[in-house]
């Protein structure tokens, strides 16, 4: 039901009740998670608080708020697995191993009840409805299991990663807010910008990588506290180890840090990071944040990105070329998911294709890392074309479409064929089509037009309309599957 404005601001002025405020923020006013967490490694637990200050920014008004649970993915019930088939093996290194979220309060509501397709949404009845421009806060209690697995979030041989840690508010779209089954293929998240205070409590051998810039420090008799604050990042994460070593550097005013365990040579892993960082920052748009950190872990993948941190896998530290792709990628991610959000869950292309070509202009700027554009799109077209024979001989057809959502993939391959490989060769064509010097202004109008937003595929092409490009047509033919490669 919408409601006028006036009438709005002048009911809030008359009777709120305790925890619901009037507010009249800027358009760039975000909402602001204050999150308290304890690791314990005895117990593989992290137990804490977060509370959400939330405003009704939609002009609906609003009785229920969702988030979503992602950690229940790991439970041994669970409908949806986190990890394929094709990667348990490497991500369950001990065997087989269980973690869960369990909600314990939420305070400054009616009720609550854990909901969802795979008890994956937290589902929180407030106590009056909320109109547009009025504020709720909300205090969620929660303890997450953790399970022995190298993945996003989970206790691995080396590290712990804390991806996806605490209950994170559904991205509100279409009328309402988006909920989402862990898929085990992509990413199946998605999330507005907000603002975070982090306060993480841990043993004091402990060294912690994380989203944000350190405010506060402090040592007590075995523990160790820190203060994180970060604005305008969609997601917060923690990469921890009693192993790491860090080694940083500074490009543009900003710093990179480098968190290792097992790296004989860290600072060329370093300069891999720090150079796509300045590469990526000059081509496309200004990062928005002081800090960006690599943290070397246990992951069965190649990387993960979350908004000022990359993880990425320690299995790659005997290919110099896997891992400097992979560092370059989930550099990239930083301007590609970290600053210009897309939906990953319906269109993993745009976020996932754009952040894999980025990755190849830089290697193309500096030679010496050996990885050439023809080369690397060669052979993603390669590779695509393999797919494309492979399913149509078993299946009769192959599907090609780009834009779909993530539980319509048959497998990682087929992700990975068309989310990367496919979008990889679509971007090259269609630089070769409008030449240089369009091709990057649409992509840097892309950048500019979007950060801090939830970007649609229209809001892509339009960047490149606006810069006088024709190419609403050439997008469709590839994202439609109507193009023939």
């Amino acid at each position: 039901m919408k409601k006028p404005v006036c009438f709005l601001l002048t009911l809030a002025c008359l009777c709120l009740p305790c925890g619901v405020t009037a507010c009249a923020h800027a358009e760039e006013a975000r909402n602001r998670y204050e999150i308290t967490v304890e690791y314990v490694p005895e117990t593989a637990t992290l137990a804490g608080t977060t509370k959400l200050t939330f405003e009704n920014r939609t002009d609906e008004e609003i009785s229920t708020l969702k988030f979503q649970l992602y950690p229940n993915a790991y439970r041994k019930d669970a409908t949806y697995r986190p990890v394929s088939k094709a990667y348990e093996s490497a991500a369950y290194y001990a065997g087989e191993s269980y973690g869960e979220m369990v909600i314990s309060s939420v305070n400054g509501a009616k009720n609550w009840e854990v909901m969802g397709e795979d008890e994956n949404v937290l589902q929180v009845h407030l106590e009056r409805s909320l109109y547009p421009s009025e504020e709720v806060v909300l205090d969620i209690g929660f303890l997450l299991k953790l399970a022995n697995v190298h993945h996003r979030t989970g206790v691995g041989e080396h590290t712990v990663n804390l991806g996806n840690f605490f209950p994170v508010l559904c991205a509100f779209d279409k009328g309402g807010f988006v909920e989402t089954a862990y898929y085990s293929d992509g990413d199946p998240f998605l999330s507005e910008c907000a603002d975070f205070q982090v306060t993480l409590t841990l043993p004091k051998e402990y060294t912690a990588a994380a989203t944000g810039e350190i405010s506060r420090e402090r040592t007590l008799e075995r523990k160790k506290e820190y203060v994180f604050n970060a604005s305008c990042v969609r997601d917060f994460a923690f990469v921890l180890s009693d192993e790491f070593k860090v080694v940083k550097t500074e490009t543009s005013g900003n710093v990179v840090e480098y968190y290792y365990y097992s790296d004989k040579n860290p600072q060329a892993s370093l300069a891999v990071a720090a150079e796509s960082f300045a590469y990526y920052e000059k081509t496309f748009g200004e990062y928005p944040h002081a800090v960006y950190k690599v943290a070397q872990t246990g992951f069965c993948l190649g990387g993960m990105e979350y908004p000022c941190l990359s993880m990425i896998s320690d299995a790659l530290w005997e290919n110099k070329t896997a891992q400097a792709r992979a560092i370059a990628h989930e550099t990239a991610h930083q301007w590609w998911y970290g600053a210009v959000g897309s939906n990953q869950i319906e269109n993993a292309w745009q976020d996932e294709g754009l952040a894999e070509y980025s990755a190849i202009t830089f290697f193309e700027n500096y030679e010496k890392y050996g990885i050439t554009r023809e080369d690397a799109v060669r052979d993603s077209l390669k590779e695509y074309r393999s797919y494309y024979d492979v399913y149509g001989s078993v299946l009769g057809r192959t599907d090609t479409r780009m834009m779909r959502h993530l539980k319509e993939y048959l497998s990682d391959y087929e992700y990975k064929c068309l989310s990367y490989d496919k979008a990889v060769v679509m971007f090259d064509t269609l630089r070769k089509s409008v030449g240089e010097e369009k091709f990057f202004a649409g992509l840097k109008k892309y950048y500019k037009e979007n950060k801090g937003k939830i970007a649609t595929p229209e809001s892509l092409i339009g960047a490149f309309e606006r810069t006088g490009v024709d190419a609403n047509g050439f997008f469709d033919s590839f994202l439609s599957g109507k193009a023939i490669l």
